[in-house]
């Protein structure tokens, strides 16, 4: 059973009240079951003093507000999906708002965003996180351990192999090799990555070492993400860890670390809609928005897409069934 307390979570904070206008329900405890969960995690594990609280941690505000330029309504046809997002099923998704941080405590968030995963995984439902930082999503993947082996699906610029920054470990530079070092994290395929950011040579060895299959921009464009989907094993369970600099800048340019040539939007809907068919999918995060350097909300508004292809998809293929 889940350690969960309903004071982990705090609700929405304004304007959209919840991602694709679903139910606010920040106590689980009240659910016997759910199919969708929404969870802001806004509070990395910062480097410096300044980094307690970026424009990162307003990521989850953002992509809610979004809402009504990602999904007018449930009913309206989509045609990344070919029809309605819910298909017309009683899916249920509910939005648990967002972790509290507490600015005398710092690790406390990471403790709780745990707690909440894994209450959400024990009700059966299907986690889709909005960051904050790329550190998040290091509590996420340890709420999984139940079910592995996870495949770890990483899209970015970046390697995310540092072992530390500043002597902290569970930072936003690090949060693949605190995946790998975890038992229940199978194969690592990180998509995406280029021109360069904190990984050094030692970096690329050890992940190298350890078996990560590391795809380049250039490699994907050049092969088709119809080929990279080949590369990964079916039938497995797959986690989504996406970094908005990992998707070009023409659509997702809220970011700290722009870089031309990204995963652009059709590659990702394919690979989203792969990998459904291919296994299942347990999980998505989408982290490091920086929501005052975009553009006409084009970067939120982007984020719910992909959230929507993975819902439309996981509907279509029956992920939601009662009987199942």
């Amino acid at each position: 059973m889940a350690n969960y307390k309903p004071e982990y979570t705090t609700a929405p904070k304004h304007g959209h009240k919840s991602l694709f206008y679903s139910d606010v329900v920040t106590d689980l405890n009240t659910l016997d079951s759910v199919d969708i969960a929404v969870l802001g995690i806004p509070y990395g594990s910062p480097y410096n003093i300044d980094e307690v609280s970026n424009d990162q941690s307003n990521g989850p505000t953002a992509v809610r507000q979004a809402t009504d330029r990602s999904l007018r309504s449930f009913e309206r046809y989509d045609f990344d999906l070919g029809g309605s997002m819910t298909d017309n099923q009683p899916i249920k998704i509910v939005d648990c708002g967002d972790i509290s941080g507490d600015a005398r405590a710092l690790g406390n968030h990471y403790e709780a965003a745990e707690s909440v995963v894994r209450k959400i995984i024990e009700l059966g439902g299907m986690p889709l996180i909005i960051g904050g930082d790329h550190g998040v999503p290091i509590p996420v993947i340890r709420a999984l351990d139940t079910l592995g082996p996870i495949t770890l699906i990483h899209i970015d610029a970046h390697l995310d192999w540092r072992d530390h920054v500043n002597g902290v470990k569970d930072g936003y530079s690090s949060p693949i090799r605190r995946a790998a070092e975890m038992d229940h994290v199978g194969e690592i395929f990180q998509i995406g990555m280029r021109a360069n950011g904190s990984a050094r040579q030692e970096e690329v060895d050890d992940a190298l070492e350890y078996g990560a299959h590391l795809i380049p921009a250039h490699e994907l464009h050049d092969a088709g993400m119809e080929a990279i989907l080949a590369r990964i094993p079916d039938g497995g369970n797959y986690y989504i860890t996406c970094d908005a600099d990992g998707i070009d800048p023409s659509i997702m340019p809220a970011v700290n670390g722009p870089a031309p040539g990204g995963v652009t939007y059709d590659e990702m809907r394919k690979l989203i809609h792969g990998l459904v068919n291919k296994g299942r999918v347990v999980g998505m995060d989408i982290v490091e928005i920086t929501p005052r350097k975009d553009i006409n909300k084009i970067t939120a508004i982007t984020a719910g897409r992909f959230f929507i292809n993975l819902i439309g998809a996981a509907v279509r293929a029956n992920y939601f069934k009662k009987d199942k």
